[in-house]
Order: structure tokens, then C-alpha cells, then sequence
């Protein structure tokens, strides 16, 4: 597709050791690892479930009293 071959990902991996010096690429590795493993978790989890009560539900628990009471 993008016609990245062999000689072309080395010059590109040569770069980035320019740019970034031997010492950095690990931790750099490292932050893309843990950002592609906590994109995967996020999207892999169910939604959220509400559970705030209803106001009918409230309503009722609060009995007779609580609504008669002016």
C-alpha cells in the first residue's frame, strides 16, 4: 500500500536513534506500550450503568406524610 519496505524502515529507525539518542528509546517504547494496552482496556470495557434512583422510586419511600405536608 505504502510501498514501506526494508531499506526504508531502517533509514526511518536511524532517524528516530538520531533524534532521540539510544537512551530514550526504551522509555519511549515503554509510554507507547502502556498507551496501546490502556486504549485496548477503555474499549474493550461495557458501559457504565446508572443507578441514580428514579424520582417516582424516591417518591414512594418517602411515604404519605412527605407529600401531604404544606
Amino acid at each position: 500500500m505504502f510501498g514501506i519496505g526494508m531499506p526504508e524502515l531502517l533509514i526511518i529507525l536511524v532517524i528516530i536513534l538520531i533524534i532521540f539518542g539510544a537512551n530514550k528509546l526504551p522509555e519511549i517504547g515503554g509510554g507507547l506500550g502502556r498507551a496501546i494496552k490502556n486504549f485496548r482496556k477503555a474499549t474493550n470495557e461495557p458501559e457504565e450503568i446508572d443507578v441514580t434512583p428514579n424520582k417516582k422510586s424516591e417518591a414512594s419511600e418517602q411515604g404519605p406524610e412527605k407529600k401531604d405536608s404544606k
